[in-house]
């Protein structure tokens, strides 16, 4: 590997300028590409990397290119990393790693035709309040588990989607890829897979503005025998209004909550809850507010994952099971 790492951007929105941050401090970003040139030629006058308008022409060009991130609508993901991997660039990938699971394969395939990491940016990983939950329920501290409820309650106005991919069924997926990916792969990754799922969803005030819901509720029974509830809305008036996770369990309840899962409530016998988050930052794009941003620990880890197949990094494997078990849910739970 290089001593010096060169980073590359496809898609110049609003998450790209976090990875530009993080990309500067990890190594060297060489490159930026967007078919709107405006919004390429910002991001290279901000950060001093080269403007392209095409993929295609970039990597033509560009010969030194070490890992490329995808920031592209979810849409394009499958086809931008794929690209990225065969001209023999490493991925990080942001979520959704794609929209269906047929996409998903052919992107592990690629990444191992090419002999490179691809990689999933899952921020909410290193929420420290969802860590010590995570571990308590290894360790046992809670005993058995007997369910858990996550919600997800967001405000999108009809603003959010005008003049922009989201909304659109190609490119956008669905509120659970775009708004809430990162809080289902919270949940797999504490609560295991997902077994049977049941529910509803409807599009209550987006009609005509977006091809999917805009509300769901989905009952799951998961692989460990663990019953869910998953409640999800974009319709939250005026601002985001929580996620949370409550666990309900032999030896105590847990619940993190808040706008971005930065409080957290409890009921321990004889303990406390370990220190937690209070004051993460959320991914702030005027209007509307997104995820907690800790892209600073998704680039810190990442630099370890490069040297180390060993380091614990959401890869591909990961970031498939996320849009597996959103996919089985859209399927299952029509409009």
């Amino acid at each position: 590997m290089p001593t010096t790492l060169h980073f590359a951007i496809i898609g110049c929105g609003r998450i790209a300028p976090r990875h530009a941050e993080q990309a500067a401090v990890a190594g060297e970003l060489v490159a930026v590409c967007d078919i709107i040139p405006e919004r390429a030629d910002a991001l290279a006058a901000a950060t001093g990397a080269k403007a392209y308008y095409d993929a295609a022409t970039m990597f033509r060009e560009e010969k030194n290119i070490d890992l490329v991130a995808v920031c592209t609508p979810n849409g394009l993901h499958a086809e931008h990393s794929a690209m990225a991997l065969r001209e023999g660039a490493h991925v990080l990938c942001e979520k959704p790693m794609c929209l269906y699971t047929t996409e998903a394969r052919q992107m592990m395939y690629e990444a191992d035709k090419a002999c490179k990491k691809l990689f999933v940016v899952k921020s909410t990983r290193y929420n420290p309040s969802l860590i010590a939950l995570k571990n308590m329920i290894e360790e046992n501290k809670l005993g058995q588990v007997y369910n858990f409820q996550l919600n997800c309650f967001w405000n999108r106005p009809l603003a959010y989607y005008t003049n922009s991919w989201k909304g659109d069924a190609k490119l956008d997926g669905g509120t659970l890829f775009t708004q809430f990916s990162h809080y289902i792969d919270a949940m797999l990754w504490i609560f295991g897979d997902v077994k049977n799922i049941s529910g509803y969803r409807k599009n209550m005030s987006h009609q005509g503005v977006i091809d999917f819901e805009d509300t769901g509720v989905a009952a799951l029974e998961m692989e460990s025998g663990v019953l869910g509830g998953l409640n999800w809305s974009v319709n939250s008036f005026q601002k985001n209004m929580e996620v949370s996770i409550t666990v309900i369990a032999e030896k105590g309840t847990v619940r993190i909550a808040g706008e971005y899962m930065n409080r957290v409530d409890y009921s321990l016998p004889g303990g406390l809850f370990p220190e937690s988050h209070k004051d993460g930052k959320a991914n702030d794009y005027g209007f509307y507010k997104g995820s907690m941003s800790n892209h600073d620990h998704v680039y810190k880890n990442l630099m370890l994952a490069l040297e180390d197949d060993d380091h614990p990094f959401t890869r591909a494997s990961e970031g498939f099971k996320t849009v597996n078990t959103i996919e089985r849910i859209y399927q299952l739970i029509t409009l």
